[in-house]
């Protein structure tokens, strides 16, 4: 499991840095970070539930696409692990 996490946070951590690069924005990011707090808008949200999606090859439910499931790289990670189900990643 902890390699899985590992990995699944690297991902959402790179996913989230090429989101940031696109819009201009410098900002250093770690897993506790409140994404609005380092500058992405409801735009860059968006993106970042599709880039997300595509990079795990899934499709979030309606009910989980919630700002609480999308605060930091860290909650991202919870609920992608939570949507990848036991022995996935």
């Amino acid at each position: 499991m902890q390699g899985r996490t590992a990995s699944v946070q690297d991902r959402v951590l790179s996913v989230v840095r090429s989101i940031l690069e696109q819009n201009a924005i410098t900002a250093v990011v770690h897993p506790e970070s409140r994404l609005v707090d380092i500058g992405l808008n409801s735009m860059s949200m968006v993106e970042l539930m599709l880039k997300v999606e595509s990079e795990f090859d899934l499709t979030l439910p309606q009910p989980v696409i919630t700002p609480e499931n999308f605060q930091s790289v860290k909650t991202m990670e919870t609920m992608i692990l939570n949507q990848l189900g036991p022995g996935a990643g």
